[in-house]
Parts: C-alpha cells; structure tokens; sequence
C-alpha cells in the first residue's frame, strides 16, 4: 500500500533541485540588482555636445598665447555614478611654427582619454619634457622646461577642476613652520621690500626650487629652503 506521503515516480528522472520550505524562501534577503555603471572606454559613442574649458598659454618664447582646450563626456548622467572624463583636447594658436606636432600630440593625448581607465600618468611625462634650448620663467615666477610641459600643467589643471587630481594637502604645523620661517626671512631683511607680482610674491633674489618649480628658496640657518613648498636640504 502506498502512504499517502508518498510519490510513486513512473518516469526516468532527469533532473532534480531541492524545494526549501516558503518560510526558510521569505527569510532569504533579496540580491539588488547592480545598475549598469558605464566607464570610458574607445568604442564609446561621442554625444553631439560635449563640455570643455580652455586654457590660455602665453610663454616669453612667443608673441601669440596658446589656447588648449579639454572637452569632457559626463558618464552616467543623472545617477549617483555621474562622472566628468576628459575625451579630447584641442591646441590653437596663431602661431603655425608647432602645428605639426601641436596637431600630432593632441590626437595621441585625445587617443588615450578615449582609452579610458588612469589617464593622470600623461600629466607628468609631459611636465617631465624639457627643450634642448632652455625653458623660461611664468608669471608667478613657475619655472617651465618646455612649452610641452606647460601644456602639461593646463591639462593637470583641468584634471583638478574636474576631480580626477587633487592638491597634496599641507597639514597645519607645516604650514605653520613654513610662515614663521618666511617671517624670520623677512624680518632680516633691511627693510627694502624685495618682494614683486612677478616673482609670486617670493624674494627677488630667490632660487628656483627643484620641487615646486618656483623661484622661492632662500638660505635660512644656513639651509636651503623653500618658501613655497617648504622643501630643505637639512630636512
């Protein structure tokens, strides 16, 4: 006699699962379900508008300014994933005597924003490129080895104004070390104001720093130090 409990199987079994009781099922938190975060990558779609910002280049070495302009492709718009990454860059200028090679770095910087993934890396090959014919001072007294590198430096401000850089931050007691050595080092002077606009308001007769690129390091105690940064030689 078959007990009511149980099933008799006419059929050739061909597959099985285990049926777990409704209130263990209830018990069971449910898996949200991961929204779809897209990311840059080269096969992206390039919408119809883009956003951008321009930098302007005036260096000594010529008598018309530069104008890089980085335009930018917000991913996931309106979610909680929203992110601004740059897609292309633009060089213009009146003067013709770099397009050549204006014209062939923009492409291979725009090639590698399209890339995706970490594009900061760029930032400082081009800041670490130096003309075999010298560099020249900025306003603010910024040493740049290269008209590359200061392109550079607009795209590293860009980077920044978009999020994907940030400024080392200088903890208080440095800052509060490096004002008071800047005090004493005013304070010895002879009362002659040697500061000016164009030297970012650092000594006249300062040297330039090798961290920072300003013209800011002074001898205090008889140690090279930088006013700017706070970087010494006698640590």
């Amino acid at each position: 006699m078959v007990s009511p409990m149980t099933l008799k199987i006419g059929k050739k079994i061909v597959g099985y699962k285990v049926v777990k009781p409704e209130s263990e099922q209830a018990a069971e938190p449910e898996v949200a379900k991961q929204p779809d975060v897209e990311s840059m990558h080269e096969n992206v779609t390039r919408p119809e508008m883009l956003f951008g910002s321009t930098y302007k280049i005036k260096t000594p070495q010529s008598e018309h300014a530069l104008y890089v302009t980085v335009n930018d492709m917000i991913l996931n718009m309106g979610t909680e994933n929203e992110e601004r990454r740059p897609y292309e860059v633009f060089i213009n200028s009146k003067n013709m005597d770099h397009f050549q090679w204006v014209v062939a770095l923009t492409r291979v910087i725009s090639a590698v924003f399209r890339k995706g993934g970490d594009v900061v890396f760029l930032v400082e090959e081009l800041k670490g490129v130096f003309d075999p014919k010298g560099g020249y001072f900025k306003k603010g007294g910024v040493f740049m080895p290269s008209l590359v590198a200061e392109i550079g430096c607009a795209i590293e401000s860009h980077l920044k104004f978009i999020g994907m850089l940030q400024d080392p931050e200088m903890d208080d007691h440095t800052k509060a070390i490096l004002q008071e050595k800047r005090e004493e080092f005013e304070n010895k002077q002879s009362g002659k104001k040697e500061e000016t606009e164009d030297k970012g308001g650092f000594p006249e007769n300062a040297q330039l720093c090798a961290k920072c690129h300003n013209k800011a390091v002074v001898i205090l105690d008889n140690c090279m130090t930088c006013l700017n940064c706070g970087d010494s030689k006698c640590g």
